[in-house]
């Protein structure tokens, strides 16, 4: 194996691998990056048997073959490598060489034959998304999903058809839930899969700064794919049962308050500076006309902050975990009115965007 390519290119292709190699080496091969080159262009996969990505590149190939090597470090030699030209060459005992102007790196490899296949998508099982609504979709949930990797089908987003060509997602972790539809077209979904969270972390990656254009999605048995551009990013599907997650959504909150995101959110950072580093627990009092805002910790002290607004309906105080609002307002639109609804200090309360019917957030409150 043996060709020439451009370093910037190369660069950039190599970077997808660096968020999906295993770095708990595991398998040692799975902290490898699997390069093949053929006739006109170079393919470079990774994976950690989960989340997997190919990209490929353009090259000068004058001789064919494949190899793997470690990923981190042949990323490091190609982001320092001094000239603009990489020379890729296959040597005795798989080891690669990489020269770049008078530089000459050799890496110890690892025979291709042991690294894992990667899956095979036909084009027909792939559907044409749009790039925006795809990664506001992922912002809008991923924040949701449980990290407890006993709750094993909570640790990725759940995505279902919900017809009229509308595709739902849904992210929880029991104390929070996130819901986002958007007409985005059919997936060819016989029923909903759960997404994992580092795959749509990468897919997040892929997506950024990727304007109006499309994506090619799509399922076959337990795995998932996404394709943009040259980069293929394909992932494992969660096993098991999503809970039902319509039981938990409010339908009887009758106490509403509307109010301008960008101010309650800069009204809950400054308060909970002073709540419990833990818990981050703050109270939320509704009364005529003013929503107000507190957090008291005896160790560091108590702030409060009122907010005037149109509310007429009868008192209440209700706790809430300030980083669960601010999560849920930080991936929300610039501007706008946000709309919460509550029953009682005990039941989960409902946010809405102002305008936006396609998207919800169920928060429950916790004791004070």
């Amino acid at each position: 194996m043996e060709f020439r390519a451009k370093r910037g290119d190369f660069l950039a292709t190599l970077y997808w691998t660096q968020g999906v190699v295993e770095r708990r080496n595991t398998m040692p091969i799975l902290a490898n990056v699997l390069i093949e080159a053929s006739k006109s262009d170079v393919r470079l996969t990774a994976t950690d048997l989960e989340v997997g990505v190919r990209g490929r590149l353009d090259a000068e190939v004058s001789g064919e073959g494949t190899i793997t090597v470690n990923a981190k470090k042949l990323y490091e030699i190609v982001r320092e490598a001094p000239e603009e030209t990489l020379q890729l060459k296959r040597l005795e005992n798989d080891w690669l060489e990489v020269k770049s102007g008078k530089s000459v790196f050799k890496i110890v490899g690892i025979e291709a034959r042991e690294f894992p296949q990667f899956p095979k998508f036909e084009k027909e099982q792939l559907s044409t998304v749009p790039a925006n609504l795809l990664r506001e979709m992922i912002e809008q949930t991923i924040f949701s999903v449980s990290v407890d990797e006993t709750r094993y089908s909570l640790n990725g987003v759940f995505v279902e058809e919900a017809g009229s060509g509308k595709i739902r997602m849904v992210a929880t972790d029991g104390h929070r839930l996130a819901l986002i539809e958007r007409e985005i077209g059919s997936l060819n979904l016989d029923k909903g899969v759960i997404l994992p969270r580092k795959g749509l972390a990468e897919v997040r990656k892929l997506l950024e700064g990727g304007g109006d254009g499309v994506v090619s999605m799509g399922f076959k048995e337990n795995m998932g794919l996404i394709v943009k551009d040259d980069v293929e990013l394909f992932m494992r599907l969660i096993e098991g049962d999503f809970p039902d997650y319509t039981k938990v959504i409010p339908k009887d909150n009758t106490q509403v308050v509307r109010i301008e995101k960008d101010e309650l959110l800069h009204a809950l950072r400054r308060v909970s500076i002073l709540s419990s580093e833990r818990y981050k627990g703050i109270k939320m009092e509704l009364k005529q006309g003013q929503l107000s805002i507190s957090a008291s910790n005896p160790d560091l002290g108590e702030a409060v902050e009122e907010i005037d607004m149109d509310y007429q309906g009868k008192s209440l105080v209700v706790g809430f975990n300030a980083r669960y609002l601010l999560d849920v307002l930080a991936v929300l639109e610039t501007g706008g009115e946000v709309e919460i609804s509550f029953k009682d200090a005990l039941s989960p309360s409902l946010l809405k965007k102002g305008g936006d019917d396609g998207y919800l957030y169920v928060v429950m409150p916790m004791r004070l």
